[in-house]
């Protein structure tokens, strides 16, 4: 391959979603309220977990970040979504689709060993509860965070390597609504079988073993439930685990089934539709998983509403 030809690509085109012509006003109003709701929805668990003493604990501590992570992830993907809707050159910089590929993995993979964190949490609180603050000390968690930011910079930076190296060379269209690996992937015309291969087994070890790390956990806690089954140990379970369980099912569902399948057994509306599950959905509804399934964050709420109440009339 000439140098000539490994420098043709300057931009990409981003065909963004199937959807017809007549509909694109209606789509983009419907897009830039979940996007509203995405951020507004995440800043304020961010904020109230700030504000309210009673949530400085490990579990909200994870979920702070897990939330400043869904802001981040949405942030990657549907504001140039949104422009190119509007636009009528849907087009993204070589270096800017390069730099949208390594935040869009990095807050991915930022989120998925935060649920792992999360999910550790939720296991020592129920199977030890009398030992959870000495397990789940300051030190540990705080490790566990720093840990899961660090890790997705290598995994993300890696990737990304290794599409830079890759030759594009006339068709620049890409038949998605963001630089994701996979229309990239056969857009190239270079050998892309290393890529693959990395897909495959970093993808093991940041996707499927986090998520079996996950399944171990909730198993052990069931066990260790129907040990001494009770009403109130099963409802216990149910209120502490069942929302982080619905935001596992949903982030993990959409992501095993796209990426570790080999690139060409997936069609281009699947791809589409299942990221923007993933991309799009799961993290505007995190929120109000957290939020309305959660007593400690609706306490949180009122108190702080209460509080601002009591300062205003004074």
């Amino acid at each position: 391959m000439t140098e000539e030809n490994q420098t043709v690509i300057t931009q990409f085109l981003l065909l963004g979603l199937p959807i017809p012509p007549e509909h694109q006003h209606l789509f983009y109003a419907l897009f830039l309220a979940m996007y509203l709701t995405t951020v507004l929805g995440n800043l304020i668990i961010i904020i109230l977990i700030y504000l309210d003493s009673h949530l400085h604990t490990p579990m909200y501590l994870f979920l702070s970040n897990l939330s400043f992570s869904d802001l981040c992830f949405s942030s990657v993907t549907m504001p140039k979504l949104l422009q190119n809707m509007q636009s009528q050159v849907p087009s993204i910089p070589y270096a800017g689709c390069l730099a949208q590929l390594y935040f869009y993995l990095y807050f991915a993979d930022l989120e998925s060993f935060l649920l792992v964190a999360m999910a550790y949490d939720r296991y020592v609180a129920i199977c030890f509860p009398l030992h959870y603050m000495s397990i789940m000390s300051p030190k540990l968690c705080l490790s566990l965070v720093l840990l899961s930011w660090v890790l997705t910079t290598f995994h993300a930076m890696l990737h990304t390597l290794l599409m830079a190296r890759l030759s594009f060379c006339e068709d620049n269209v890409i038949p998605h609504f963001f630089c994701d690996i996979s229309p990239l992937l056969k857009l190239s015309c270079s050998d892309t079988h290393v890529n693959e291969l990395v897909i495959f087994v970093m993808g093991g070890l940041v996707i499927v073993i986090p998520f079996l790390l996950i399944v171990v956990s909730y198993a052990r806690v069931v066990t260790s439930i129907l040990k001494v089954p009770s009403v109130r140990g099963i409802h216990k379970v149910f209120s502490t685990c069942g929302s982080h369980l619905s935001v596992v099912s949903l982030f993990y569902g959409t992501i095993i089934g796209l990426y570790l399948c080999p690139t060409a057994n997936n069609s281009t509306v699947k791809e589409t539709v299942m990221a923007m599950m993933y991309t799009v959905v799961t993290p505007m509804l995190n929120p109000f998983i957290y939020s309305l399934r959660n007593r400690d964050m609706k306490g949180a709420l009122a108190r702080v509403l209460f509080k601002k109440k009591i300062t205003f009339c004074l």
